[in-house]
């Protein structure tokens, strides 16, 4: 099958890129390496994946890169996911993550895909809720900008579905961690405090580290992506999360438990960050009932892979 990830030299991309390189697929990756790293797709690459560097905001780039290689399936991951950069530059954080995405949607559809599966957030989309783990049925009510342009995303792959008939899906994924998350980024708690561990310094708890999250392994993100592009009836919206809370305290808890016996890491705290909200956990039933998806990988495992990986990777 011929397939196109958009983002995939990045975090979550790449490991995506892999799984398709591995089921025998054509695999073409668009990606402006801003963030993402050539590095992370030397496996794909050295096993027939093409890389090539465009930026999702440049159409007419996009266009001629669909065209080359008209993809039967789409994988959507390009996006600008840092929080903080929505809130200081909220017109940016839109030309990349709605009009990008229209860009892609629309090569997508000139070029006949069949199926867009679309990548958003469920940590980030709902906001402050009462209803934990969150259903899909909740009315998003985004903080920060990101979740904000990530929910108009959404709705334009929606439209597309409506008016063009091409099958669009969107993953809401809960706090995505693991292998080849950048520990030096801005975003992705679990690998910086990772890299904090392995360097010997102090990792800093904005607030008072009760604050949760849905914290779920890319191995089980990758999985749910497959699910959504193969599964025939699959449409809308799925939450993919683990339906687990886990404070931030616990983190760090669990980073210690990973690491030598006897080795320090205890945290430090400042103020809490505006836009990010107290509590998060998705209720996954729906990707559970019609896609068959159930994250397989425990917190506490998935943080000692992400510790063993990025100590692999500073060392």
């Amino acid at each position: 099958m011929r397939v196109l990830v958009t983002g995939g030299a990045g975090f979550i991309g790449s490991n995506i890129t892999d799984a398709l390189v591995a089921r025998g697929d054509e695999v073409v990756v668009i990606d402006n390496l801003s963030s993402g790293r050539e590095a992370n797709l030397a496996d794909a690459l050295g096993n027939g994946a093409t890389l090539r560097v465009a930026d999702i905001r440049d159409a007419d780039a996009l266009s001629q890169i669909f065209a080359e290689a008209r993809p039967e399936q789409v994988f959507h991951l390009a996006a600008q996911v840092d929080v903080r950069k929505s809130i200081a530059d909220p017109a940016y954080d839109a030309a990349v993550n709605i009009v990008g995405t229209i860009n892609v949607v629309e090569a997508a559809r000139t070029v006949g895909t069949t199926r867009l599966v679309n990548t958003s957030t469920g940590g980030g989309i709902y906001g402050d809720v009462d209803l934990i783990p969150t259903p899909e049925s909740v009315a998003p009510k985004p903080l920060a900008a990101y979740g904000q342009s990530k929910q108009c995303a959404e709705q334009y792959c929606a439209w597309a579905r409506r008016l063009y008939g091409i099958e669009t899906v969107t993953v809401r994924y809960g706090n995505v961690y693991g292998p080849r998350q950048d520990p030096a980024g801005e975003a992705g708690v679990i690998a910086i405090f990772c890299g904090r561990a392995v360097t010997g310094e102090t990792p800093t708890i904005f607030g008072d580290g009760t604050q949760t999250r849905d914290y779920i392994y890319v191995g089980d993100i990758v999985a749910a992506n497959l699910l959504a592009a193969e599964h025939p009836d699959a449409h809308g919206e799925y939450n993919i999360g683990t339906q687990v809370e886990s404070s931030l305290l616990e983190v760090v808890h669990a980073v210690r438990q990973a690491l030598p016996d006897g080795t320090p890491f205890e945290p430090v705290f400042a103020e809490p960050r505006l836009g990010e909200v107290q509590r998060s956990a998705l209720d996954a039933t729906r990707a559970r009932e019609e896609l068959g998806f159930v994250a397989q990988t425990a917190l506490a495992d998935g943080i000692r892979q992400t510790y063993a990986a990025t100590a692999a990777t500073l060392a």
